[in-house]
């Protein structure tokens, strides 16, 4: 039995250990929430033009062995859920739904970007072949969570009380002709202070997943926009 004893006090503390770290991370968060120190990452002008004071703003980047147009389409057409982790993050926040006998992903994959212009983004602007933004505003802390889409000319001043407004970007950079960045970005404001509060209690913990999903991104960008080039070359 003293085996037994061990694996059961084993997995009770890596349990224990799990909820005090997510704990920690989400206190941590909760207390910085609001502190963006927009000179720690390049300066995106088109960014800019609709969300230049964010409260939360996160990037990520991941070289490519790629030219520039090539990572551009891969980033677009992104599976999302092609990610083992990103998967599982889904299923999770579809419990929910999957208990109430509710498909889960009943179409498939469209590719990331028709994907969330499907359930209610819009696009604000585009750079064809290196950047396209993408918004909307919303209330993320109910279950049943819904975007809308606001024409781009409305986005930066739209200041209706009870919402936060998101940006996020998908954007290939070159390095020269064979190698280039994929860099995605999200940025995120409140309209009111009530709002912002609502979202500060929704965004300490669950940014741990949004972020996971960011970072789930960046391999498949990757491999995918690698193996589009290796094709190019060898065709």
């Amino acid at each position: 039995m003293k085996p037994v004893r061990l694996l059961i006090c084993g997995v009770a503390g890596a349990a224990t250990a799990g909820v005090v770290g997510f704990g920690g991370y989400a206190a941590v968060t909760y207390a910085r929430y609001g502190r963006v120190d927009l000179d720690r990452h390049p300066k995106d002008e088109l960014l800019d033009r609709f969300l230049p004071d964010p409260e939360v703003d996160e990037f990520h980047s991941i070289g490519v062995r790629a030219p520039v147009a090539i990572t551009y389409e891969a980033a677009k057409e992104m599976d999302i859920q092609a990610s083992p982790l990103v998967r599982a993050i889904f299923a999770l926040r579809a419990i929910p739904a999957l208990l109430a006998g509710e498909p889960f992903r009943p179409e498939g994959s469209q590719g990331i970007v028709q994907e969330t212009l499907g359930i209610g983004w819009g696009v604000l602007a585009e750079v064809p072949g290196r950047e396209i933004v993408i918004g909307a505003c919303t209330q993320p802390w109910h279950q049943d969570v819904t975007f809308h889409a606001l024409p781009p000319e409305e986005f930066a001043a739209f200041s209706e009380p009870g919402y936060v407004k998101i940006v996020w970007s998908l954007a290939a950079e070159p390095v020269d002709d064979d190698a280039s960045v994929f860099v995605t970005r999200t940025r995120v404001v409140a309209t009111d202070q009530e709002s912002r509060r609502r979202f500060r209690l929704y965004w300490a913990p669950m940014s741990a997943g949004i972020i996971l999903i960011r970072y789930g991104g960046l391999p498949l960008v990757k491999r995918e926009a690698e193996r589009r080039a290796a094709s190019a070359v060898s065709s």
